[in-house]
């Protein structure tokens, strides 16, 4: 009978023939461990992803928003991946807030079923179709829709831009205040962004490095390129590191007549392609805000982005950007913390 392959009498390979194995080509034992990693933070990111979806379930069970005609919209574009994180993110405002309708821009994928879900939850929002938003002369895509089309609803409204990456957690009378003062303000980009003149922002950054590099992410580029914007509706202007994600627009303005003439001056200093890609609608967003009378820049230390730094105890509003969304539980722990807070139905 022929040696079975683990029996003592199969033929073992020489010491010889096995000195030096590996089991990847040489070439790709020094990437071996990087692509590891990489697998490994994809799995746990997936099944940080799923564990939260399952936590924001928990949303369709609390008390439906009694919306108000009252001089307040907070409006989100958003589609049907995100539409259980967005309940959390919306009503967890609204609960602070107590006041305002809803108003949602549909990135085109949300269902027939998200809908009556959103009727349910939200008081039968008004829901904009994204195809609906002409852009021009401003880029398309890269949510431009969503900035623009604020912008025209400010005319008669105080209007809030939320992203569904938001969770509310405790009072927010600095909000309420701007509303009642119609005041502009935004969330801070970094806990240090202050409002700066175009001069001085340009300063902080090497053209070589950003204007010049193609390769160079387009916020970066046109703020470097700040100093040779002409804007001249704006006396003065200035510029604020801000964060889109969560930003108040007073009630009236000059519509999109500023963001259109940025936007132009833009595209002249860094070309079409580069003044479309993703950030050139935030750089924006930021320009407006910047230049309102008397922009509110929150508090960090109760507004902030999370960079997987912790979340202070003080925390009124955090913003899981996508980068460090699900890294650790913070996100998960504080959609839960906001769902008990909304109660159930």
């Amino acid at each position: 009978m022929p040696a079975s392959p683990i029996s003592g009498s199969a033929k073992r390979p020489e010491r010889t023939q096995m000195r030096g194995f590996s089991p990847l080509p040489m070439g790709c034992r020094a990437c071996y461990c990087p692509a590891m990693n990489r697998i490994v933070n994809k799995l746990n990111r997936l099944w940080k992803e799923r564990a939260h979806r399952a936590a924001a379930r928990a949303v369709l069970d609390t008390p439906p928003i009694v919306p108000a005609d009252d001089g307040l919209v907070l409006f989100s574009m958003i589609g049907t991946r995100v539409l259980l994180p967005y309940l959390v993110a919306v009503k967890s405002l609204h609960a602070q807030l107590g006041k305002g309708r809803i108003v949602i821009l549909d990135d085109g994928t949300l269902t027939d079923t998200d809908r009556q879900i959103l009727a349910a939850h939200l008081g039968n929002p008004h829901i904009v179709a994204i195809a609906d938003i002409d852009t021009a002369p401003c880029p398309r895509g890269q949510v431009w829709e969503r900035l623009l089309a604020l912008l025209d609803m400010r005319a008669g409204d105080y209007v809030i831009q939320l992203d569904s990456d938001t969770v509310t957690l405790g009072d927010v009378p600095e909000i309420a205040a701007a509303i009642v003062q119609n005041r502009s303000f935004t969330l801070r980009g970094d806990p240090d962004s202050e409002l700066l003149s175009f001069a001085e922002m340009a300063a902080k950054s090497d053209d070589d490095a950003f204007l010049y590099n193609p390769a160079a992410h387009v916020q970066g580029a046109i703020e470097c390129g700040l100093d040779r914007v002409s804007l001249p509706m704006v006396t003065n202007p200035h510029y604020v590191r801000g964060c889109a994600g969560f930003a108040g627009f007073a009630r009236g303005g000059d519509g999109r007549a500023l963001a259109e003439a940025f936007s132009r001056e833009a595209e002249r200093l860094l070309g079409a392609e580069r003044w479309a890609r993703w950030g050139s609608e935030q750089v924006t967003s930021n320009i407006v805000i910047a230049n309102e009378p008397d922009p509110l820049l929150l508090p960090y230390d109760h507004y902030l982005n999370f960079w997987d730094e912790g979340v202070p105890a003080d925390a009124r509003f955090v913003h899981f950007i996508g980068s460090y969304r699900f890294s650790g539980n913070a996100y998960i722990d504080a959609t839960r913390t906001a769902i008990a807070a909304l109660g159930r139905a």
